[in-house]
């Protein structure tokens, strides 16, 4: 008889092996929550025409149902990030994919537009997930995983918008409406548990007390001013509620201002946030998240307008969202591209060669948008160039700021990105609403207004390639030394020594 292993050696060897299953799922499983944190922002779009009618409500109430995830993810981004560096970024990570899950119950459970419109509120916390991930990363990853996986982990908002739209089209034609809520929560089940299981806590922490106040004023700067930006065509631009909401927006900034420059415990810290190295990644991620947002908001509703309108194809709301489906598919192997590029010319030059990639696709759409392959590929394109401007804009925040508030950096970079979406939104809104022409008694956006919106946006993205040019190289280059982590951080010493090397390359 062969002699047996000691007992105790094998559950060594067992435990080894469970450990290093985990450490290799750590970073897949954290991506998984970026792409279902963007597939539930898209999920509700192809229920919208049918909504009212199946929940006994107004389109205007209907039209909540996007606005309330927009408005609670914006407000809960810096907030949870904030919470992530003081109490602990996995324990703030799933408390967000909690909430996350819970509405999604509610959604499946309900046909009360008042019930959905909340339980959609809760999926908003679900925004926090990314900039808390990227956090996490940095803390817990080996160096040479580090620039990769945080390339990634941008990449996945557009993966996920890309995947969603066309999976949730696909459910709600050929299944009741509440199923798509259903698949949702146990995706979202699923992606507690691998979090909680695969995910380790990261030691870097910044002790004290919650910024309470400084957090109901965030919430009111922002809703004031999302809120504006999101009804505004609908109520509109002169009316009393949006003049008086931009008012409340202009008052609450300066008072909130005020306050965080005093506090000592700040929600965001604004000497640090107007550094040049910080302030401008912020201010162009606003740029970028609105020349990327106009590709899929557009794209969606040029190819399902009718034949009749000279440039329509027709396609169904499947349809639509089959021709998104291949920028969702560059997005995902152009992140580790993207890596490779900032590692060796640093992010700043990844940044701009993002925003340049961006206005070429929209330049290839302004020429050519009645053939779908032209469609299909200048989408492609701008999507290719969103991959590697979002894949650079963490890593430059990364590498300016002390490691103890990455998790609050983080999220406040993701809102900007926010607010530019909610702003082109509008914008893309105001044009088409400005060139209809009729078809068939109706009048809809003529393929002019198209056109604009698509130089607009081309526009903004080159104005965001001369921001990234502004950016200091010291800022994404050169990580500071307020950035050196303590002793406690696993992999985040040697991580920011290859952050560091990737500039100096």
């Amino acid at each position: 008889m062969q002699d047996q292993p000691p007992r105790g050696r094998s559950r060594a060897g067992g435990s080894a092996s469970l450990e290093g299953l985990r450490a290799r799922l750590r970073v897949p499983v954290l991506a998984y929550g970026g792409i279902l944190m963007a597939v539930m922002q898209t999920a509700v779009v192809p229920l919208l025409p049918d909504l009212p009618r199946l929940t006994g409500s107004s389109a205007a109430a209907v039209s909540w149902t996007v606005t309330a995830t927009l408005l609670a993810g914006a407000v809960l981004t810096p907030v949870l990030g904030r919470a992530g560096d003081m109490y602990g970024k996995k324990r703030v990570l799933l408390a967000a994919l909690g909430l996350m899950t819970a509405g999604s119950v509610l959604c499946a459970l309900t046909s009360d537009i008042r019930v959905l419109i909340a339980a959609r509120a809760l999926q908003g916390a679900a925004a926090a997930v990314v900039p808390l991930s990227i956090s996490i990363l940095r803390d817990v990853l080996p160096p040479e995983r580090t620039a990769s996986a945080v390339a990634l982990m941008s990449s996945t908002v557009g993966i996920g918008a890309a995947l969603g739209l066309p999976l949730a089209a696909l459910i709600v034609e050929y299944a009741d409406w509440h199923t798509m809520f259903w698949v949702s929560a146990g995706l979202g089940a699923a992606g507690l548990a691998l979090a909680w299981w695969a995910v380790d806590e990261s030691a870097v922490r910044q002790p004290g007390r919650f910024d309470t106040v400084g957090a109901l004023g965030l919430a009111t700067v922002l809703v004031c001013l999302l809120l504006a930006v999101s009804q505004g065509g609908e109520w509109g631009w002169t009316s009393a509620r949006i003049v008086a909401l931009f008012a409340g927006f202009a008052l609450s900034l300066a008072l909130w201002w005020w306050q965080q420059l005093r506090t000592g415990r700040p929600l965001v810290d604004l000497r640090l946030a107007a550094q040049p190295r910080v302030a401008l990644p912020h201010l162009t991620a606003l740029l970028v998240g609105f020349s990327f947002y106009a590709n899929s908001l557009v794209t969606a509703q040029l190819v399902q307008a009718p034949t009749g309108t000279g440039y329509g194809l027709g396609l169904s709301i499947v349809g639509a969202g089959l021709c998104l489906l291949p920028s969702g598919v560059i997005m995902l192997f152009l992140s580790p591209v993207s890596a490779r590029i900032s590692t060796a010319r640093g992010p700043r030059v990844t940044l701009m060669l993002g925003a340049l990639v961006i206005a070429f696709g929209y330049g290839i759409r302004i020429l050519d948008s009645r053939d779908l392959w032209v469609i299909i590929l200048g989408g492609a394109i701008v999507s290719a160039g969103t991959a590697l401007s979002y894949s650079a804009l963490p890593t430059l925040i990364l590498a300016a700021v002390p490691a103890a508030q990455t998790g609050s950096a983080s999220g406040v970079n993701v809102l900007m990105r926010t607010i530019g979406q909610a702003v082109c939104s509008a914008a893309v809104a105001a044009v088409l609403v400005h060139h209809t022409s009729p078809v068939g008694g109706l009048l809809l956006p003529s393929l002019q207004g198209y056109l604009l919106g698509f130089a607009m946006a081309g526009a903004v993205a080159l104005a965001g390639c001369a921001m990234a040019m502004a950016i200091p190289k010291s800022g994404g280059e050169q990580p500071g030394k307020a950035g050196r982590p303590t002793r406690g951080r696993r992999g985040g010493v040697a991580a920011d020594k290859m952050l560091e090397g990737a500039g100096e390359s």
